[in-house]
């Protein structure tokens, strides 16, 4: 209104001071709308600063209330979604019906197979050898021991397998517990006053190692022989040899390329028979030698054995010391015999860690033999199914405990031999102190008869 009425006002002026003119309708009408349009806003010459700016509502994170309202179109929106159908449960399939027939053949089938089963067990348990070690002595002289097998006849290193000092093998001929039928049994002698007989009676084995072989035993302990004993299988159809349980599996399995390129080549059969009997000998070569690498383990475990009964033969004879220590009373132990049980556990430690190869994680035996052959893994699975590194653990651990009852007898014999040096010295300035008394009795005497002379 007051921009129409100043346009009115504007005009009435200027018609009263000018002449009159008359307007058309068009410019009327252009001239109240260009009065009618806003005027147009100030602007600043630069940009308003931040704060100048409008605060928003959400300015502020406390604002619980608005946080809630922002949120209900959400849910809203959420509840408005059409809602799916439940899915249907599958059906259960009907339940297969069980004849009779078909429990029948089930049981017959499983029936079967037990008694296949048993039947292998029982062929492999009838087929089963026995290999046994005896420990007879300290140490054997395997020259000695030699010489006394190849005076009885038997064939000393028939394969040539070149391990003496380490080793004697001998084949003893004997009768096959198993077949009934004469055969070929293996003996092999350590150093470690061990033998390890293979396939051979017990009584022939016990008489070689207790009456044939005693010549040749340094320091034998017959009283307190020391037997272990395995079983062992031949599989032909298995390259490598292995031990399950207490079962020792040989694999007897024949190197058979030499036949097989003496055949392709197209030899004679005179050459293919000299082909196949040099690999069937070094096929028996390799059976031999992994023979030798079981032996070994199972000596090891038997000299352990024997040095397992030296120590507990000690604690039983030292087994009330700490009894009579606990209740404060005299120990009547000798001189000698604190000396014997030093001596007793010294000699025990010393074959155990110095003398002897039980210590060792590979003895000299097989650094010599091919590697691609596996005795050492032989080795140590004797070892680990007789348990020889746990053994040999707790008897260091045993023998510490009997170090300190040996080293309280030295004590004690140590005290008892200061005793007896301090009442010797006491009973000797007893008699100096006599003899003084009596040298000053006599004077005294002396000088008494003089003055009644005089």
């Amino acid at each position: 209104m007051i921009s129409v009425c100043s346009v009115f006002s504007r005009s009435s002026l200027h018609s009263a001071n000018a002449p009159r003119r008359l307007y058309s309708s068009s410019v009327v009408f252009r001239t109240l709308n260009q009065a009618l349009q806003p005027w147009p806003r100030r602007r600043a010459l630069h940009a308003n600063p931040i704060t100048q700016l409008p605060r928003k509502r959400t300015f502020f994170s406390s604002n619980i209330l608005l946080r809630e309202q922002q949120q209900q179109p959400d849910r809203k929106g959420e509840n408005d979604a059409p809602s799916q159908p439940p899915k249907k449960l599958a059906s259960r399939k009907p339940q297969l019906k069980t004849s009779l027939r078909r429990v029948a053949v089930e049981a017959q089938r499983s029936r079967d197979g037990l008694q296949n089963h048993r039947k292998v067990i029982s062929d492999l348990v009838s087929r089963a050898r026995t290999v046994k070690a005896y420990c007879v002595a300290e140490q054997f002289n395997v020259s000695t021991a030699m010489c006394i097998l190849r005076n009885e006849g038997y064939d000393i290193d028939p394969y040539d397998t070149a391990l003496f000092p380490q080793v004697v093998h001998a084949e003893i001929p004997a009768k096959d517990p198993i077949s009934d039928d004469y055969g070929v049994g293996d003996l092999f002698i350590f150093p470690s006053g061990t033998i390890v007989a293979w396939s051979l009676p017990e009584e022939l084995s016990n008489r070689l190692a207790t009456h044939v072989l005693l010549p040749a035993a340094e320091n034998p302990h017959i009283g307190h022989l020391e037997t272990e004993d395995l079983e062992y299988l031949e599989d032909a159809k298995k390259d490598n040899s292995t031990i399950k349980g207490d079962t020792i599996i040989l694999g007897t399995k024949v190197q058979s390329l030499a036949q097989s390129e003496a055949a392709s080549a197209g030899q004679g059969a005179s050459e293919r028979n000299m082909t196949g009997d040099v690999s069937s000998s070094h096929g028996k070569i390799d059976t031999v030698l992994a023979k030798i690498a079981f032996s070994s383990g199972l000596a090891r475990s038997t000299k352990l054995a024997v040095l397992e009964t030296l120590l507990s033969n000690y604690f039983d004879s030292t087994r009330s010391i700490p009894t009579m220590l606990s209740r404060g009373s005299r120990l009547p132990f000798t001189r000698s015999f604190i000396l014997r049980k030093t001596g007793q556990l010294l000699s025990v430690r010393a074959q155990l860690n110095l003398y002897s190869e039980l210590t060792d994680s590979l003895p000299d035996l097989f650094w010599d033999s091919k590697h691609e052959l596996g005795l050492e893994g032989y080795y140590d699975q004797v070892g680990r199914a007789l348990d020889v590194g746990v053994r040999i653990k707790t008897l260091n651990e045993k023998m510490d405990y009997a170090q300190e009852i040996a080293s309280v007898l030295r004590e004690r014999l140590s005290e008892k031999h200061g005793l007896v040096l301090e009442w010797m010295i006491i009973a000797l300035i007893t008699i100096e102190v006599a003899f003084e008394i009596l040298r000053l009795w006599k004077e005294k005497q002396e000088k008494d008869r003089s003055f009644k002379s005089e």
